[in-house]
């Protein structure tokens, strides 16, 4: 009844947790580490093809040809040398990761750039939109809405109407400041949607080609989860716009190619952290190669729902909890590692199929699952030792007591359970005359002597200390755990006994006068050990025939003597020595031919 009553309140408790757990996932509470997490599973860099190539505005350049901003008729020149090469091998398209808006203090460079833009007829100019919060008024009400197009700037109407398109270089960190998703448009007011700058490259580039542009990733939101190609650095040749300028790279290098010209340098502030690496910095320019990149594969993993997630969270973390349950710990490990292994490979296959997973919602709360059923089953073990403790500390020798707490309640089985025993009954020879001449003071500190030797002997000799009743002392071995020679520990407890009260009669008889002697019986057989008695007092003790002989032996056993019986005899064979007494003694409640043997010596232990 009480294992049912635990286990239907640990049933309890893992329910109340499951459904905490996904509370707190839910929440998006673990939204940063399950990022990080994410990020180490799902991206891995991989080698460009060399199809994109970044023109850097570096650190070079900037030495070069002087500090940002430049003249426009310098970019301008650079786009007139990419298209130079007499036989037509021109890129396919090049993207000016530079905002022009508006016309600059220079209108001969202004003009320069519009004419090697309109007669290039490949360069795809940026736009950029400011965000921000702003009523919006509908039909049914108004409300603020946060991420409304409050301003956007492209480029000079000249320019723009020269350039082979236009698209904005808007990106949005999550809220750890990180890089994972790109914007496919937006939406801004009196234009309509605005694609992004890599989607107008990327479909310039397969118009050039001749190929078929796959469709763009389907999004409400416009955002979508970006697989990132390659890492910092994975796109760059270290080409700098002074080798343009210079005309140190052959044009016809670029031939049929994405060329990206933009900010690569740290001075620039043109650079962000990303899902494929947290450390180092991407810049701008080969976050759109990264974009194209995804573009050109046709591979956008989409973020399942969250509420299958939570779920199945609450199934695993559910399940695992009933699993939990008073296993051995090697179990609980297996099992801990086992979801958590199994959890991280499937987030991989769908990740392959397309379908993002929270990695870090089934570890994390599995992980606290199993540490909660260890502490569990840990202070359960402990109770359940004190409990065993409590109730056997008194009577079972400290070697026993181990053996006990080792093998755990299994092995106990409380209420009754058969077993092969040693059972010991002694008793004091002399006592009532004894008690009758002396004060009952005296008469306790004398019983108190006896039973305490008494005990001394059972427990010296790992025995299990049944009970006293009066001046009886009774006690039995092999349970409730098996023992190595049980027979023997209980004969040599019982010449222990008679040996030790000896000097304590001599004490007795010369302090009082008077002096007693122990009787004993042995018996070896089987008995029901277990609690015995009514709900609201037990007692653990043994029952049965075994027991009654052994107590009618010591009945009969005169002062100093040890009876024994056949069984126990026979079981010592070759290591006692003893003398039958046939059955000149009659027993109670024993048939005619019950043989009677008095222990005379123990030889040797196996």
């Amino acid at each position: 009844m009480r294992k049912k009553r635990d286990f239907i309140i640990w049933i309890a408790a893992v329910f109340a947790a499951s459904v905490i757990f996904c509370l707190i996932a839910g929440s998006g509470a673990l939204s940063i580490p399950d990022g990080v997490v994410s990020d180490l599973l799902y991206q891995h860099p991989s080698a460009t093809d060399g199809e994109i190539v970044v023109v850097g505005i570096d650190q070079k350049a900037l030495s070069e040809i002087g500090p940002m901003p430049w003249p426009r008729s310098v970019i301008a020149e650079a786009i007139d040398y990419l298209n130079s090469d007499p036989e037509g091998r021109v890129p396919a398209v090049i993207g000016v990761d530079i905002l022009y808006a508006g016309e600059s203090d220079d209108p001969e460079a202004d003009s320069e750039l519009v004419r090697a833009v309109s007669d290039a007829g490949n360069v795809v100019l940026v736009s950029v939109a400011t965000f921000g919060s702003a009523l919006v008024s509908e039909d049914d009400g108004a409300y603020i809405k946060r991420d409304s197009v409050l301003g956007w700037d492209e480029p000079y109407e000249a320019l723009k109407n020269g350039a082979a398109g236009v698209g904005h270089i808007n990106v949005m960190e999550d809220s750890d400041a990180v890089l994972r998703h790109g914007l496919l448009y937006v939406d801004v007011p009196g234009e309509g949607k605005v694609d992004s700058f890599s989607r107008v490259i990327y479909e310039k580039y397969c118009e050039t080609i001749g190929e078929e542009a796959m469709a763009p990733p389907g999004t409400d939101s416009g955002f979508f989860y970006l697989p990132f190609t390659a890492k910092t650095g994975g796109y760059s040749d270290g080409i700098s716009v002074s080798d343009l300028i210079s005309g140190s790279i052959e044009p016809e290098f670029f031939e049929n190619k994405i060329v990206l010209i933009g900010p690569y340098t740290v001075g620039l502030q043109d650079a962000y952290r990303t899902s494929i690496e947290h450390a180092v910095p991407m810049y701008g320019v080969e976050i759109h190669a990264n974009i194209i990149d995804a573009f050109r594969k046709g591979f956008f993993p989409r973020e399942a729902k969250v509420l299958p997630q939570l779920i199945i969270l609450f199934v695993i973390c559910f399940g695992l909890g009933v699993f939990f349950y008073e296993r051995k710990t090697r179990y609980q490990v297996m099992g801990e590692i086992g979801a958590c292994g199994i959890w991280i490979g499937v987030c991989l296959v769908m990740y392959r199929a397309g379908i993002i997973l929270h990695v870090i919602w089934v570890p994390v709360f599995v992980t606290v699952m199993f540490i909660a059923s260890i502490a569990m089953n840990y202070m359960r073990a402990a109770g359940e030792k004190r409990r065993v403790q409590g109730t056997f500390g008194r009577y079972i020798d400290p070697a026993v007591m181990r053996q006990l707490l080792d093998k755990g309640e299994e092995e106990l089985e409380l209420g009754g359970k058969e077993y092969t025993i040693a059972v010991l009954f002694v008793d004091i020879r002399g006592f009532t005359t004894m008690s009758e001449a002396l004060d009952p003071k005296t008469v306790v500190e004398i019983i108190n002597k006896y039973l305490t030797l008494t005990t001394k002997c059972i427990m010296q000799n790992h025995g299990t200390l049944d009970k006293f009743v009066g001046d009886c002392t009774m006690a039995f071995w092999n349970a409730p755990v098996a023992q190595e020679d049980p027979v023997y520990l209980a004969c040599r407890a019982a010449m222990d006994m008679v040996e030790e009260s000896k000097a304590l009669g001599e004490e007795l008889q010369e302090r009082f006068g008077r002096s007693v002697s122990f009787g004993v019986g042995v018996n070896w057989g089987t008995a029901v050990v277990g609690n015995i008695g009514a709900p609201l007092r037990m007692d653990y003790t043994a029952i049965g025939d075994t027991v009654n002989t052994a107590a009618r032996l010591e009945a009969n056993a005169p002062g100093g003597k040890v009876y024994i019986s056949r069984a126990v005899a026979d079981e010592l064979e070759g290591r006692i020595k003893y003398t039958s007494l046939g059955d000149s003694i009659k027993l109670k409640g024993k048939a005619d031919g019950f043989e009677v043997l008095e222990l005379e010596a123990l030889y040797s232990f196996k």
